[in-house]
Formats: C-alpha cells, sequence, structure tokens
C-alpha cells in the first residue's frame, strides 16, 4: 500500500524584539514605518540610526537636523497631544524615560500603541541606543556607520585627552537657580574624557542645585557654561567677581552650546572635542602660571 505522507509546512512570523531601558521586550511583526519621537535627543538618535525618514511626529525642540524642523509637532515632552499622536497613527513610538509624564506613557500602551522606553545615560551607551532603535526601524545598516564613525571619534579623543593632568571643572547649565552637573550625567563622562576632574562627581543627583560657596570651597581651574541656546551667556561673566576662584585668575571661564553637551546624541562628540580644547588651554595657562 503506497502511503501519500503529506508534509504541512507551518510558516512563522518571525517579529522583531528588542528590550528597551526599562527591561520590557518590544515586538514589532515587521519594521516600524512610522514613528513619533518623544524627547529631542532620541529625535537626533533616530535620525542616527537612519530612521530619520519613518519620523511622522516629534515634540517641541525637535531641531536637528535640518529636517527636523519640518515634521509635525505633537506637543512638549511633558505636555503631549494624544488626539495628534492617534491621528498620526504610528506603529512606534519613542519615550524618554525620566522625561516623559509616565501616565502619558501608560495611557499611549492603553491605547493600544507600542512604546519603546529609552534612557541614554553614559556616553559609551550612545552607539548601543542607536543600535537598538535601527532594529526596530529596520536601517541596521546605515546605524552601523554611523556607529563606526562614533566609536573611532571616542577612542581617538580617549587617547588624546583622558591621561592629561587633571583640570578641576564646574560645569554649570543654569544660574537662577545654580544648577550644575552630578556624577551620573552625560557631563561627567565628557569632563573625564577630556581628562578634567568634575568638582561636584560626588553627586549623585541628575542637575543637582548646588551654592556659590560649595563652588568657591571646591576651587574650580575652569568653569564651563551651556544656558539656553548657541549664545554665550552673560551671567557666565558674574564668576570675575570672585577673584580667588583659580579659574578667573587664569581667565578658564568657557561656554559649549548645550546641544552638544547635554544631549545624549553623537553630536557630544562635537560638545566633547570643543571642552577638550579648552581644559588643554587651561593646562596651558596652569603651567605658565
Amino acid at each position: 500500500m503506497l502511503m501519500l505522507t503529506t508534509l504541512v509546512v507551518s510558516q512563522t512570523v518571525l517579529s522583531i524584539e528588542v528590550r528597551d531601558d526599562e527591561g520590557l521586550l518590544v515586538q514589532l511583526d515587521k519594521s516600524a514605518e512610522r514613528i513619533i519621537s518623544l524627547a529631542p535627543s532620541l529625535t537626533e538618535l533616530l535620525y542616527a540610526a537612519g530612521a530619520g525618514g519613518k519620523l511622522v511626529g516629534v515634540v517641541e525642540y525637535s531641531d536637528y537636523p535640518q529636517a527636523a524642523k519640518a515634521l509635525p509637532i505633537i506637543g512638549r515632552y511633558d505636555m503631549l497631544d494624544m488626539e495628534k499622536i492617534l491621528q498620526l497613527q504610528p506603529d512606534l513610538v519613542v519615550a524618554w524615560q525620566t522625561g516623559n509624564p509616565r501616565a502619558t506613557v501608560n495611557r499611549l500602551r492603553e491605547l493600544g500603541l507600542t512604546v519603546y522606553i529609552a534612557e541614554p545615560k553614559r556616553l559609551e551607551s550612545i552607539p548601543n541606543h542607536i543600535r537598538r532603535l535601527a532594529t526596530l526601524a529596520g536601517t541596521e545598516a546605515i546605524a552601523e556607520k554611523v556607529i563606526e564613525g562614533f566609536d573611532t571619534k571616542l577612542a581617538t579623543l580617549s587617547e588624546n585627552y583622558r591621561t592629561k593632568t587633571a583640570v578641576r571643572t564646574f560645569y554649570q547649565v543654569w544660574d537662577r537657580p545654580l544648577i550644575s552637573a552630578g556624577g551620573n550625567e552625560l557631563i561627567n563622562d565628557i569632563i573625564k574624557l577630556c581628562g578634567g576632574v568634575n568638582i561636584f562627581a560626588d553627586i549623585e543627583l541628575v542637575a543637582p542645585k548646588v551654592s556659590v560657596e560649595s563652588v568657591l570651597i571646591r576651587n574650580p581651574q575652569a568653569i564651563i557654561a551651556s544656558g539656553m541656546d548657541i549664545e554665550r551667556p552673560e551671567w557666565l561673566d558674574e564668576w570675575l567677581k570672585w577673584e580667588q576662584l583659580s579659574a578667573v585668575s587664569t581667565s578658564s571661564l568657557f561656554f559649549v552650546p548645550p546641544e552638544l553637551l547635554q544631549r545624549h546624541t553623537p553630536r557630544a562628540l562635537i560638545g566633547a572635542k570643543s571642552m577638550c580644547e579648552q581644559l588643554d588651554q587651561t593646562r596651558a595657562k596652569l603651567v605658565s602660571n
């Protein structure tokens, strides 16, 4: 008796799986084609990952690259327009863990949207974030080239500056209240990369409020300010009245645009290069004195 065996071939749909920064498994049946970003830095990371062309909505201040300025605005990072988000029909929403309201993120999930939560914290983590976003968007080939370039630039800066003579550095985010950077922030990583020592590295809080007295006691050899935009803040010169500060005696009051130092994106290395060169100027002045 001739027996015919029927082979049943089942096709398994291969999904894309990536764990976000809260350890949750984010799954997509196919690469994301309509993405919404809920933070300016995440918008930049998505472009770096090659997924900029798939963005359909961003929050205010998503101003880099230039193409991001033409995208629909779906609110501020802390005040999102839920109705507009739904109208844009995203198949992926990239949220900022500590910046976007938790209730809003939960609501997006309740409405059936796929949410990936990101929280870049270290300079060295930027490539991994780009890689994961590229996996979700199906743009791995583009992302790997960006990552290779980032790693090369980071290695060069590290080789050139990390082991140089330490420079006590005060990074000033704002003047009133006086805000600095603690030891668990991107700024601290960049200061260390440049061979500097963050005078408030012992503070674990993000963007800690500090006092003028504490700055005077720790006596930074360089003060680097950010401010709000690409212009040097006038309040940086308020330190000139404290002539006992080492940074003042050597005219080591510097400025780097905040978007080049305070966003966890590849452009952080542009800001890092500027900071490293500034701290080198301070080193030269300290030697000559």
